[in-house]
């Protein structure tokens, strides 16, 4: 079934978080390696798109997981997977295989589940996040005029992602946790250029973030600017995600709501981290705050970020068939 269709019938559920259920098995170094590289020079340990090709029977059970507990759709492990932010651990000639690799197994695992019940259909979303350098801000603030990266350069990157992603048999793109609008505009250009090259073609899900109680991304624009500034795109969805717990970001998405002619997501962390960097909000918590979202009609496709687990993830699916999804609102501006 096409998923264009799902979403015009019911609420979606999009996986948790990945990081958060890495972090319980403990790896250590020799787990982020394998024979190709037992001798790489630079550290790898929390490298964790890398376990996609080191230890891909993590990343299975954890998309398992995630679907047992009621996700409709999984992410790849793919979210720091681009030359840009591999570049850390000098492992930019891997980029390529770490996305084919994280969106085979994620197909695998969503494949056997729709053929276990085929009258629920997963899908598999390729993970794009947004690098580690910021197209439209200097990190100097000596030299305000000074750019770590230019958008040519991030176009080359977010395309050899999208390659590898599409490569690996993703149903979908997710370019999320923007926080700078520019960086999210080469990924939808690098892709645009690649659909055209390659002639194949999926659906695109885009979600911002709002860094604080200001209520702006990271480069400074409101939830109604950063929508007006990607809606050029041919989206599915458009959404927020990260930094903020689900209580606070329900004012920006009353405003995507109000907005937006595409369908709305959100995946929020689960609370804000405490002074130790843990998320304490549990299922029942975070669902409560979820489930206003959903009385309000606000959006088509929820799930979680930072903090949340399987045990959030089904909370939150069972709450997510008890209401209608969203009605798209009319374009704000001419595509």
């Amino acid at each position: 079934m096409n998923i264009e269709d799902i979403l015009k019938e019911r609420i979606m559920v999009l996986d948790g978080a990945m990081g958060t259920m890495i972090q319980r098995h403990r790896l250590e170094e020799k787990d982020f390696r394998n024979d190709q590289l037992k001798d790489h020079p630079h550290p790898l340990k929390g490298n964790n798109d890398l376990l996609s090709i080191t230890r891909p029977d993590i990343i299975k059970d954890i998309h398992k997981q995630y679907f047992e507990a009621g996700a409709d759709i999984a992410e790849t492990n793919t979210f720091s997977s681009t030359s840009v932010a591999q570049a850390d651990y000098r492992l930019e000639h891997l980029v390529y295989e770490l996305n084919y690799a994280g969106a085979k197994i994620a197909r695998e695992v969503a494949d056997d589940f729709t053929k276990r019940e085929p009258s629920k259909p997963r899908f598999v979303a390729g993970s794009m996040g947004p690098t580690t350098k910021l197209a439209s801000m200097s990190p100097d603030v000596n030299n305000p005029g000074y750019r770590a990266i230019t958008f040519d350069q991030l176009v080359v990157a977010f395309k050899e992602q999208a390659k590898g992603l599409l490569d690996g048999g993703v149903d979908l793109l997710l370019i999320e946790t923007i926080t700078d609008t520019l960086n999210a505009k080469a990924a939808l250009f690098a892709i645009q250029e690649l659909f055209d090259e390659t002639g194949k073609q999926v659906p695109i899900m885009i979600s911002g973030t709002i860094t604080d109680a200001s209520g702006r991304i990271l480069s400074g624009q409101t939830a109604e600017a950063f929508l007006i500034s990607v809606s050029h795109a041919p989206l599915l969805s458009i959404g927020l995600n990260c930094a903020l717990g689900a209580s606070a970001l329900r004012p920006y998405l009353q405003v995507l709501n109000e907005k937006a002619s595409f369908f709305v997501s959100a995946h929020p962390n689960a609370g804000l981290p405490n002074e130790f960097g843990q998320y304490d909000q549990g299922p029942d918590d975070m669902a409560s705050q979820i489930e206003e979202f959903l009385k309000e009609g606000l959006v088509n496709i929820i799930g979680g970020c930072c903090g949340s687990t399987p045990d959030h993830i089904k909370k939150i699916a069972d709450l997510a068939k008890k209401y209608e999804p969203r009605k798209a609102s009319e374009p704000i501006v001419n595509r």
